[in-house]
């Protein structure tokens, strides 16, 4: 049986904290609802201290951020999003449209269509999430969306020139400084200076993650999504100093973000524990990490593979590293994950910015019956039929009497209509 070496918060705790945020999101949707920009523009006020007399960057403002970067930097920002674009173009080559003839007349088919106006939040504030606009603009650029607009919060009062650049560079249509639940708001609802999107995708805290919940329906979104969450599955092959720094690495993303070590091997549990100690006194952000640590990290001890695993699926979380003998063996058993991160040579920081594959996954267990974002969130895949007379008549007799069996007569009706019309086909 699995031993817990170290416990993050219970369930109860976690609870009582998201039932604060829900009211409060609660309120600043309604408010926007009824009031529209001039409630945007007090919550930025509230929020951010922010409140230019426009949001939307004009493309000489985006053109001096741009400009004020250099080159290395935005050598490095076209690199990431090549990577991003070219696993992006992959996934849509694998998405094709199909058309059967399933019966002698009767001919079905699909076509994948890409939504038309989407809404990408990117993160700012401390971490300033630069690599979350190649993530959602980008992708919704490759998929074909005909609109695509991104808010991105204020950085000391300012445009942060770096996301702004890879904004740009992306393909955004129109850029924002605006943070929080009201650029989410802003963008699902609609205002007089903020045309609605049909769909909201992209990381955010809490409050934004809340907010993405409460206009789910009005419009669509990527997923549902807490805190960040990092596990790390070891065996006594793995080295404490690695795992702790993977397990350090995530924790910093937030004070509730979890990071766990499942391991086989007691001298692993017990370097990592000292790991992260010793590395906490040098790490420019143990203040957010150790606080994850403290309340979230875990430490399992498993008897074998096996129970790994199964601790393993139970969880669920969004970013799995594997550092075992055998990594292949974790992509061939293990089912509940984001993304997977095979062998020590790999690592989440590389998923997050620059390797290639999406960096908005499922949080809390939605690994169960969720990938993370890709191109294919973009598109709808919509069926349809078409029939000869003859077909038509031949599928209207089965219609005709499974309707029957269900008392809906108006759909009898349908059927039987083309039974009379086309009997003589």
């Amino acid at each position: 049986m699995a031993t817990h070496l170290k416990r993050g918060a219970t369930a109860e705790e976690n609870e009582t904290v998201a039932n604060k945020v829900r009211d409060i999101v609660t309120d600043i949707l309604s408010r926007i609802g009824k009031e529209g920009d001039a409630a945007v523009r007090h919550y930025s006020e509230t929020f951010d201290k922010y409140s230019p007399e426009s949001f939307r960057l004009s493309d000489a403002e985006i053109q001096a951020c741009v400009d004020s970067l250099d080159e290395q930097t935005v050598t490095d920002i076209k690199f990431a999003q090549a990577q991003i674009r070219k696993f992006a173009e992959a996934q849509k080559a694998s998405m094709q449209d199909i058309e059967i003839e399933t019966i002698p007349g009767v001919r079905l088919g699909h076509k994948n269509t890409a939504i038309e106006n989407v809404g990408c939040y990117v993160p700012g504030g401390r971490y300033p999430m630069v690599a979350s606009a190649h993530m959602s603009v980008l992708t919704a650029r490759v998929a074909g969306c005909k609109r695509v607009i991104a808010c991105t919060p204020p950085t000391n009062g300012e445009a942060h020139p770096a996301t702004i650049a890879a904004m740009h560079f992306a393909g955004a249509d129109e850029i924002y400084i605006l943070g929080g639940v009201q650029a989410v708001a802003a963008m699902a609802l609609g205002t007089k200076t903020i045309a609605p999107v049909d769909m909201l995708v992209g990381p955010g805290n809490a409050y934004v993650a809340e907010a993405k919940r409460q206009l789910y329906g009005r419009v669509g979104i990527d997923l549902f999504a807490g805190p960040t969450e990092t596990l790390v599955i070891a065996d006594d092959t793995a080295d404490g100093e690695m795992v702790a720094t993977d397990l350090l690495g995530q924790a910093e993303h937030g004070p509730t973000s979890p990071s766990v070590l499942l391991t086989t091997s007691q001298r692993v549990a017990d370097d990592t524990a000292a790991e992260v100690e010793r590395q906490l006194e040098i790490l420019p952000t143990a203040d957010i990490a150790g606080v994850a640590w403290r309340d979230h990290g875990e430490i399992i001890l498993c008897e074998d593979e096996a129970e790994m695993l199964r601790e393993a699926d139970a969880l669920a979380f969004e970013h799995v590293e594997v550092m075992t003998e055998n990594p292949k063996w974790w992509l061939e058993n293990l089912n509940n994950y984001g993304a997977l991160f095979l062998g020590k040579e790999t690592n989440v920081a590389y998923g997050d910015k620059v390797i290639g594959t999406n960096h908005t996954l499922p949080t809390s267990k939605a690994a169960r019956y969720t990938g993370g974002l890709w191109v294919g969130k973009f598109i709808k895949t919509c069926t349809y039929q078409t029939c000869t007379e003859e077909a038509s008549r031949i599928i209207g007799e089965y219609g005709s009497r499974l309707c029957a069996i269900e008392n809906f007569a108006g759909h009898q009706e349908q059927c039987d209509l083309r039974i009379r019309r086309y009997g003589n086909a």
